[in-house]
């Protein structure tokens, strides 16, 4: 009786063991599907590179390593003999996860603290409880995936005037207001694969470039008198008549920020994001300035302390944009503006996939939104680039067309076994919002030769130390003024600013900057700023290269030129130099090369050494990295490519370093210049020596430094 009370006992107390929920027997729990997922990935490693799915797979594994080794030492209702055989069983499976690192290291970033999990990883991650019998964990904030090539996110970060402005406004409803998209009325080409197809339709599929685009029956202005030029006011009046996916592909100069801003203007697109490279970031917000001046834009720095959260216009650039991708999915956007889009074509990166993601969140909260992809990138290059471009526009899923786009070649009644399919299908993209103009074609519209200011925002530490140094400069200023008036026996600035001796001021240290030992001068202070600019400026020509071809790139110092110079080595970029102390065969193989090499898409410029004497009208843009004290040597930079051969209109593009005295320096040379030399369209402009610019410069800073100190009535 006793024996058979035992096994009674026994019996029970294994029944009861089997039904505790944290003690699984083999085959079963959350350690059978771990094993059977890190084998997988473990084979994927042996066959080559791990691919993003198996990336997601040996991240979740981790991680879910991690909580049952947790839970395990902390549950106290297993035996110890039950722990040793968990614990060694997760070894095992730890193991294999070093292993499989060791082959490929790139897997280390996926286990870093704060590495970024996706919104594929927390599904796979939700499936893999679910198979162990587990409640799947609540459905988080979605992040990206990150790529093979891409370093670890940095943490995400919600700004506090975003949680304001979600404070003040909660109920941030989807919009689905809008014409719903067209559907297929037949389903023939329901089982052909078409992406191939369409990309190989703008190889050789016709030569149109653009959709029909409206009559502007009304004038769009910004402030001061600025007016859209016809061809911008095109797409503006598109967008006013319901349409809502662009690829605006017109050649860089051609205002491809305006008609963005005022585009979205016409079609109530606000909030709108704009996602830009760092070196335009700035230049969009003077833009959106200048042409949506009733609305308020913000650009988001670092972890965004400085951005106001209840901004129309949120101006982001893609270096940052992971850190901030979770809130701007949900912030309620009504249209987002991709510059430079081809910075999106390769889909594995990590830029990419945050552009992709955040657009797919603003489709799901706003039917029809705004959508606009902005490139000077030539179509017929590498057509497969564009795939992700189309996917930001909804044109395209990941491996077939969407509605809009299936019904328009539903509509042609061809396949792509029929002749007539490439041209056919070439037109239904482009239908969709494809604009491309190049300068020649409006050459009506613009001037023959422009100016257009780039403004750039510099680093921290070299902004910093700039503003140091004009600070420095400006108190050094004030001194000898207050200095001069006290001789004078003067000592009460409140009457006012006595402008004859500021000038008297201003005329010393610019006689004296040459030989004062003091601190930084005009001079030094202005060859900081073209050093800061340099990368930048280099950077921005390099873009121009890859949208249009041949650029020339100038500036007035010799560090200059190296700093950019290597920069397009860091960028691929090809270039060649023409320097004051090269020999005459040098410099003639180096202009050569730029005229004739397609390999050669930048000749980096002396202002000194390549002002004048050169024809370089190969190339139809400039890039101008430092300034000119004077507007003449300005334009005789430009007239190294606006001359007698050219066929295209001219750009130069001014690189401006914002928030420093390089801003006032321009707009003074300017002025001296007069309307006309703004306009570059005349050769008999009046226009001040180097001197006077260099003094007014001078004047310009200390009456600003004084006006500051003066005493408020």
């Amino acid at each position: 009786m006793a024996q058979r009370t035992s096994r009674s006992g026994g019996a029970s107390r294994n029944a009861s063991r089997d039904r505790r929920p944290s003690r699984a027997r083999d085959g079963e729990g959350i350690i059978p599907v771990l094993a059977k997922t890190v084998r997988q990935v473990e084979a994927g490693a042996q066959r080559g590179k791990v691919r993003p799915r198996e990336r997601t797979a040996y991240q979740v594994v981790a991680i879910l390593l991690r909580e049952e080794r947790k839970r395990v030492r902390a549950d106290a209702s297993i035996s110890e003999g039950e722990r040793t055989a968990a614990m060694t069983r997760l070894d095992g499976i730890a193991t294999i996860l070093a292993k499989t690192a060791a082959r490929d290291t790139s897997l280390l970033e996926l286990l870093a603290e704060g590495a970024a999990v996706s919104s594929a990883a927390v599904e796979l991650k939700n499936e893999m409880l679910r198979a162990a019998g587990r409640e799947a964990e609540p459905e988080a904030e979605p992040e990206p995936m990150a790529p093979a090539d891409s370093a670890p996110s940095p943490r995400r970060v919600v700004p506090q005037t975003v949680i304001a402005r979600q404070l003040a406004n909660p109920f941030l409803a989807p919009d689905f207001s809008a014409v719903p998209t067209r559907r297929p009325r037949t389903n023939r080409l329901a089982q052909w694969e078409l992406l191939t197809p369409l990309f190989r339709a703008f190889e050789y599929g016709g030569d149109a470039t653009c959709m029909p685009l409206p009559e502007p029956d009304e004038t769009w202005h910004g402030i001061r008198g600025l007016e859209l030029m016809h061809h911008q006011a095109q797409v503006v009046a598109a967008a006013a008549g319901g349409h809502r996916t662009f690829l605006l592909a017109d050649e860089p100069g051609l205002g491809k920020t305006a008609q963005a801003l005022l585009a979205a203007d016409a079609a109530k697109a606000f909030p709108l994001l704009v996602v830009v490279p760092n070196v335009v970031k700035a230049n969009w917000a003077h833009e959106a300035g200048l042409w949506t001046p009733r609305r308020v834009a913000t650009v988001v720095h670092g972890d965004g302390d400085t951005i106001d959260g209840f901004a129309d216009i949120v101006i982001v650039n893609y270096e940052i944009l992971d850190r901030h991708a979770g809130w701007l999915g949900r912030h309620g956007f009504r249209g987002m503006v991709v510059d430079e889009a081809h910075f999106i074509k390769n889909k594995s990166s990590q830029r990419s996939q945050h552009v992709l993601e955040i657009a797919d969140r603003i489709r799901s909260r706003t039917r029809n939104p705004l959508l606009m992809a902005l490139t000077g990138t030539p179509l017929i290059n590498d057509i497969e680039d564009f795939r992700a471009i189309w996917q930001f526009l909804g044109w395209i899923e990941d491996k077939k067309p969407q509605q809009a786009l299936m019904a328009a070649l539903e509509e042609t009644g061809l396949t792509p076994a029929d002749p007539g399919f490439y041209a056919a299908a070439r037109t239904s993209v482009i239908d969709l919002g494809i604009v491309r103009r190049r300068k020649v074609d409006v050459a009506s519209d613009i001037p023959a030769r422009r100016v257009a200011d780039l403004p750039v925002e510099l680093d921290d530490a070299a902004a910093r130390s700039i503003r140091a140094a004009e600070q420095e400069l400006a108190r050094r200023l004030v001194k000898r003024y207050e200095a001069a008036q006290a001789a004078r026996g003067v000592f009460d600035l409140g009457d006012g600013i006595d402008h004859d001796v500021v000038r008297r001021v201003a005329a010393s240290e610019l006689k004296n900057a040459g030989t004062s030992k003091t601190g930084d001068n005009v001079f030094t202070v202005m060859r900081k700023i073209g050093q800061a600019k340099a990368a930048l400026a280099a950077d921005y020509a390099g873009q121009l290269a890859r949208s249009v071809g041949k650029v020339v790139f100038f500036a007035k110092h010799v560090d200059v030129m190296d700093v950019a110079e290597q920069q397009f080595v860091k960028r691929g970029v090809g270039y060649t130099s023409i320097r004051g102390d090269q020999t005459p065969k040098v410099r003639k193989a180096a202009i050569e090369g730029f005229l004739n090499d397609p390999d050669v898409s930048v000749v980096v410029c002396s202002l000194t050494a390549a002002g004048v004497g050169l024809n370089l009208q190969v190339a139809s843009n400039v890039v101008l990295a430092e300034l000119s004290w004077t507007s003449a040597e300005q334009t005789q930079a430009i007239d190294r490519v606006h001359r007698i051969g050219q066929t295209e209109p001219v750009t130069a593009w001014r690189i401006i370093a914002a928030q420093t005295i390089d801003s006032r320096l321009a707009q003074l040379i300017d002025d001296k210049a007069g309307l006309a030399a703004r306009a570059l369209d005349g050769s008999d402009e009046e226009v001040g020596s180097s001197a006077d610019v260099q003094l007014e410069a001078l004047v310009s800073l200390l009456t600003e430094a004084l006006e500051a100190d003066a005493p408020i009535d």
